[in-house]
């Protein structure tokens, strides 16, 4: 009976170390077996020498004799918070930024350094004391840009020996001492109105010269008018005079005509009732022509062949007619 419990306790026995041993196979190998991310690299130690880098993909970690330590390649961000820093008008401010970074020597980032993300926070607070104190607050203000770019490069140089590349940095906020921002603030309030008055004067400038130009405009217009009308009126005044010496021209044609017909004798007879209506004349003044010792003769010349005419109807027995009586 004795025996039999004794067999049936020494089978349990092995049972129980069989599971216990293939347990802790199982979780041997898998502890062994790693699946390694695209973005994960394991840092492999043969007895604690560095052996190699393994990933990505599914390898195998001898038990006991290898370690891995896993490291992520992927771009990061350290975030630092608010430091306080003076600048080089001795002005404190305080500024908080990140800084963006990468692993590129797996290796390195673990044999060269304990905690490469520590470190490289403690590297840019020192870092951003010694740029911030050789700038003056102004262009600590005004150029944030390159003062990230000399920090992103003073970082750098340091943490290239830690495998590890810093991609950027930006600094998130700059706060000036309350008494600066009072000034600031006054400085902005003057220069808006600086500008205000500046574009006032600039919109009555350009006022002035729109309204000088439709001045200008509008006087060249009523010259150019001024003018386009005397230029008609001289046109009309031409074509009028045009016609009136056309009409006259021709009333001396007309004229001249008619007097190739007329003798000397009417002619005369015209010149004498023109003198009779100039002695009629109250005006002291007689205009007489060139051509009166002309008229004179052949006036005296036909008064003598009437009076020769008269005297031979005498002769022959014509009664002279009696003279008109004059008038007293």
């Amino acid at each position: 009976m004795n025996g039999e419990l004794t067999q049936v306790l020494g089978a349990g026995a092995s049972g129980l170390l069989l599971v216990i041993v293939v347990l802790a196979v199982f979780m041997l190998l898998r502890s062994s077996i790693r699946a390694v991310k695209e973005y994960d690299r394991l840092v492999i130690f043969f007895i604690g020498r560095f052996s190699t880098v393994r990933g990505p993909g599914l390898t195998f970690v001898i038990p006991f004799v290898e370690s891995a330590t896993k490291v992520d390649m992927r771009e990061k961000i350290i975030d630092i918070p608010s430091q306080t820093a003076i600048t080089k008008d001795n002005a404190s401010i305080g500024i908080d930024f990140l800084v963006y970074y990468r692993i590129t020597d797996p290796e390195t980032s673990v044999t060269k350094v304990g905690d490469v993300v520590d470190a490289t926070g403690k590297i840019a607070t020192t870092t951003l004391r010694a740029v911030i104190g050789d700038i003056v607050l102004d262009d600590v203000l005004s150029r944030r840009d390159q003062i990230n770019d000399v920090l992103r490069v003073k970082l750098d140089e340091t943490t290239e020996r830690w495998g590890m590349k810093i991609t950027t940095v930006e600094i998130r906020e700059i706060e000036p001492p309350r008494a600066i921002q009072d000034a600031m603030n006054r400085q902005m309030s003057a220069e808006r109105d600086r500008r205000a008055e500046v574009t006032l004067a600039e919109g009555e400038k350009q006022a002035a010269i729109a309204r000088a130009e439709g001045s200008k405009q509008s006087a060249i217009l009523e010259a150019e008018g001024q003018k386009q009308s005397q230029i008609l009126r001289a046109e009309g005044e031409r074509e009028a005079q045009l016609l009136t010496a056309e009409g006259y021209a021709k009333a001396l044609t007309a004229i001249h005509e008619r007097a190739r017909d007329v003798d000397g004798k009417t002619m005369a007879l015209q010149y004498m009732e023109m003198l009779e209506k100039v002695g009629s004349s109250p005006s002291t003044k007689f205009v007489l022509p060139m051509e009166l010792t002309s008229i004179a003769q052949s006036f005296v010349s036909t008064m003598g062949a009437g009076a020769g005419a008269a005297l031979a109807n005498t002769g022959n027995g014509v009664d002279a007619p009696e003279p008109e009586a004059v008038a007293e």
